[in-house]
């Protein structure tokens, strides 16, 4: 023990100490210590010996009636000195008075068998701890990713990570947001879907590398930090700069790979091709107690890559009001040209390193500049036509715009954002809405909306798309339930749309926002028929989209398997339609109608029903497949009609020659 002052520890002795390892039970020697006594704390205690302090109790006083020895309770019974100091004892206490030491049992775990609290003797409660758990890869599950692809990726499998993560964590929001309403607790799915394809091999480009990483282009967007890690665009979940150590000169030393740029604190002195980043360290960043940056990591990492005159990824964060999220365009290479180090607001030293934008790639950040110009009401856009195709119908303004040659705009049609049924489409059978108030509840089987859509909401709580399913039961107008998050496809289009001219396709539709996977963009307005009563063909109608064309699968739903679920509970993605409908929007119809067709689109349809005056009405509704960045053309797949006596394993042919441009369109369509 360590000696203080008037203590005496004999030195000379030693102990007979055994391995931990000896698994039986060690027993001091009779000239080592007193007999070995094992009493509980509050006796009853063999003559002689009396209960350690300060578990005497009133008991054990009326039993033992002397003072504690402290001399012994401050060392181990086998380890008592010859010549034990002398402490002065406390004065004897009332045994009548009740003791004030807290007992152990005060001080015992909880009990975790029937919930996360327990009730102590004393009526409080005590709250348990419980551990974070970290994903594990299901061992049943199979990423289909070899390993060379998991090295070095190319945009397929690029595109594939993104859309399984993103399915992933829908699925985990959905979770999450039935435990909400009860917990009061909202979690991030997205770094638990994250962690799962991470350690399930659902990734690519794991090969550290400066400069391009394969299948990534300039202008993707990100809404997520996990998502540039699972692509291999920035390593670092939460770190701003991503390095690799290489062979230089005399030693190893880091360069930097890529960048995020944070969007709050970086100057770009109003150029879009010049950044002004700021070194990590010194929590400058933070409302904490700040300190100089170091020339360490990742500072040291863009110094080094500067001497080596090494570009570098920047990835540009933004946010905005429309998403209440931070949103992650990838921009492109930069180089550094300079750095220096200046007094941040803190009073404290930081670097700050000046980049420029390689020449000679595509517009990225400068779009985002440009559309935030054009919201500001900029009237200097050339080509612009009309500042709203609507007519004040939606609720958002849809530009109309030209900037290929002098078409002055589309031919008349009457603009609607609603369906009109004939007579003939109706559905007889009777529908009923739910009676919920306020708003549903998932799990809620009392909620006929609900059952209907088995018992979850098809949504998650910002009006994103879980899965596709054969068909989608919303709440209706007439439902009381109006905060209730199960109408989204009634409330408009909440993207700022754009109609413009096409090099070759006509007509078509953008987007000044970028769009979330999962996002409502609109739903295809005009004259609902039953095909099947249709007497005239609608072989001279451009404008119509009909639901009983072939369509080529996909996969767009999570996992089951990589979600821990039961792989025999996949929903199917085949959608189902009450009656052949078809819709024409030639001359009435919204702005789903200049959407072009792609035989790898980025949009797809989805049927939507729900109820109005008791009757029952489908519409189709358009989702986002992926994230869309900004005036990315919106395209869905348009199907080819099967023709009368096609046999099975014959090829489809469609009517019109496609001109879409993909890698792999099939050339032909409708």
């Amino acid at each position: 023990m360590d000696g203080n002052a008037g203590n005496y520890t004999d030195k000379t002795r030693v102990l007979d100490i055994k391995p931990l390892r000896t698994l039986r039970p060690v027993f001091p020697s009779g000239n080592q210590a007193p007999p070995f006594v094992c009493a509980p704390p509050f006796g009853p205690f063999p003559p002689g010996f009396s209960s350690f302090y300060p578990f005497t109790s009133s008991s054990s006083s009326q039993t033992n009636q002397h003072t504690p020895d402290l001399n012994q309770a401050q060392y181990p019974l086998h380890q008592q000195p010859q010549n034990p100091p002398v402490y002065q004892q406390p004065p004897p206490r009332n045994v009548s008075e009740p003791s004030m030491v807290t007992p152990l049992r005060s001080f015992r775990s909880p009990d975790t068998s029937n919930g996360n609290t327990e009730q102590d003797l004393e009526g409080l409660t005590v709250k348990r701890k419980i551990p974070k758990k970290r994903a594990i890869a299901n061992p049943n599950f199979e990423s289909g990713i070899s390993i060379s692809d998991r090295e070095n990726g190319n945009r397929d499998l690029v595109v594939s990570a993104l859309m399984r993560f993103d399915a992933l964590r829908r699925r985990f929001s959905q979770l999450e947001d039935a435990k909400e309403a009860v917990s009061g607790i909202i979690k991030r799915g997205d770094l638990k879907s994250g962690s799962i394809c991470m350690s399930s091999g659902v990734r690519t480009n794991t090969k550290k590398r400066p400069g391009i990483v394969p299948g990534v282009e300039i202008g993707d967007i990100f809404f997520f930090r996990f998502e540039m890690c699972l692509v291999g665009l920035h390593s670092p979940s939460m770190a701003g700069i991503d390095y690799l150590v290489v062979k230089g000169e005399t030693e190893e030393e880091p360069i930097a790979t890529s960048i995020v740029s944070s969007g709050y604190y970086d100057n770009d002195e109003g150029n879009p091709d010049v950044l002004i980043y700021t070194g990590q360290g010194g929590n400058a960043d933070k409302d904490k107690q700040s300190s100089d940056q170091k020339l360490e990591r990742g500072n040291l990492a863009l110094e080094k890559s500067l001497r080596r005159n090494s570009a570098v990824r920047v990835i540009r964060g933004l946010k905005e009001a429309s998403h209440n999220a931070k949103i992650y365009i990838y921009d492109g290479l930069y180089e550094i040209k300079e750095s220096w180090v200046e007094k941040g607001k803190s009073g404290h030293n930081t670097f700050k390193y000046k980049l420029v934008r390689a020449p000679g790639q595509p517009p990225a950040f400068a779009t985002w500049t440009a559309i935030q110009k054009w919201k500001g009401g900029v009237p200097s856009r050339q080509g612009l036509i009309l500042p709203d195709i609507t007519g004040g119908i939606e609720g958002i303004p849809v530009s109309l715009m030209n900037e290929v040659d002098t078409d002055n705009g589309p031919a008349y049609f009457t603009y609607s954002k609603t369906v009109s049924y004939s007579e003939s489409f109706k559905l007889t059978q009777p529908s009923f809405g739910c009676d919920c108030a306020n708003s549903c509840k998932p799990g809620n089987l009392d909620c006929h909306c609900i059952r209907k859509n088995g018992g979850d909401f098809p949504y998650t709580g910002n009006g994103v798309l879980i899965s596709r399913k054969p068909m989608i039961y919303e709440c209706s107008p007439s439902c009381p339930c109006s905060t209730c998050k199960n109408k989204v496809t009634q409330m408009g289009i909440k993207v700022r749309l754009e109609v413009f001219k096409t090099e070759n396709r006509g007509w078509g539709l953008r987007s000044w926002d970028a769009i979330r996977a999962g996002s409502f963009i609109c739903i295809y307005a005009g004259e609902a028929k039953d095909k099947s009563k249709v007497q005239q063909t609608m072989a001279d109608d451009d404008y119509t989209f009909d639901t009983t064309r072939v369509y080529n699968p996909f996969k767009w739903n999570y996992e089951p398997v990589l979600a821990d679920e039961d792989a025999s509970e996949e929903m199917s993605e085949e959608s189902e339609m009450p009656l052949p409908m078809i819709i024409s929007a030639k001359n009435v119809g919204n702005v789903a109608r200049f959407m072009n067709h792609s035989c790898s689109p980025n949009v797809f349809w989805q049927p939507v029903t729900y109820e109005n005056n008791s009757q029952l009405f489908v519409h189709v509704a358009f989702f986002a497949i992926s994230h869309i960045p900004p005036l990315t053309e919106l395209t869905y797949d348009y199907g080819i009609s099967r023709p009368s006596g096609t046999q099975n394993g014959n090829p489809l042919y469609g009517k019109r020659k496609c001109f879409c441009g993909s890698e792999y369109c099939r050339g032909s369509f409708g």
